[in-house]
């Protein structure tokens, strides 16, 4: 039998690496962008730190992951936004095709409405951030394409955040991320980033815990509404 030769990259072992079960918990606990040790790790996964050591060479190897040392302890994390993509893309597709793990308790509803996807702000409130910046003709969207507008560059930079900075960087100044538990996107990029790093900087969300999800503070809600509400001002901050 005739096989082919096929060009450009291979997905298979990527996609091996990321299915492992114990992998996958291990992966979608570092996607809420913190660093976790092993043992962390290990009770994501619910498997032994042995096994959970193997694991970890594995995706440090492909470049999935990277690895600092503090003290006595090793610090993992995703290896970079490209992962992350790849991970919450995962994810989506999980929750589109029903494959939802249950996990009851208190946590669930602080996760769809606010969370922390990679290093941006999702659930309810990221949509919501979304829905009220393209409104405000501060954001355009083409398709799943989406544009810092000259009014929006204003409005930024009235919240103090640096734009010229922002679009310096490697990654996409905007990007819609579609959230697995909306179904509808919100706003990632480097944009989504320094928002969420803003409103922690101001005070307005806290993270619950360990987990990826956020609490806005009541005067951080009211702030958040104010702000980013339907009446928005792009020449004016918060």
């Amino acid at each position: 039998m005739c096989r082919s030769v096929k060009d450009g990259p291979s997905i298979a072992p990527v996609a091996a690496l990321a299915g492992d079960p114990a992998r996958a918990n291990m992966l979608a606990a570092l996607s809420g962008g913190m660093a976790l040790t092993a043992s962390e790790l290990a009770a994501e996964a619910g498997i032994t730190l042995q096994t959970t050591s193997s694991h970890l060479a594995k995706l440090a190897a492909a470049g999935l992951i990277s690895a600092t040392r503090q003290g006595r302890h090793r610090y993992f994390r995703l290896a970079d936004n490209d992962v992350a993509q790849m991970i919450e893309a995962i994810m989506n597709v999980a929750a589109r095709t029903g494959q939802m793990r249950t996990r009851p308790g208190p946590r669930d509803p602080a996760l769809r409405r606010a969370r922390i996807c990679y290093d941006h702000l999702a659930g309810e409130m990221g949509v919501s951030l979304l829905d009220t910046l393209l409104h405000a003709n501060c954001i355009a969207r083409e398709h799943d394409d989406l544009t810092l507008t000259k009014s929006g560059a204003d409005f930024m930079d009235g919240f103090c955040i640096d734009i010229d900075r922002l679009s310096a960087e490697r990654r996409p100044l905007c990007r819609a991320c579609l959230d697995w538990s909306m179904r509808r996107h919100h706003l990632g990029g480097a944009l989504g980033a320094a928002l969420l790093k803003r409103f922690q900087e101001l005070q307005w969300i806290t993270r619950i815990g360990e987990s990826r999800a956020l609490r806005f503070t009541p005067a951080g809600e009211i702030h958040f509404l104010k702000t980013f509400g339907g009446g928005i001002d792009p020449k004016s901050g918060s």
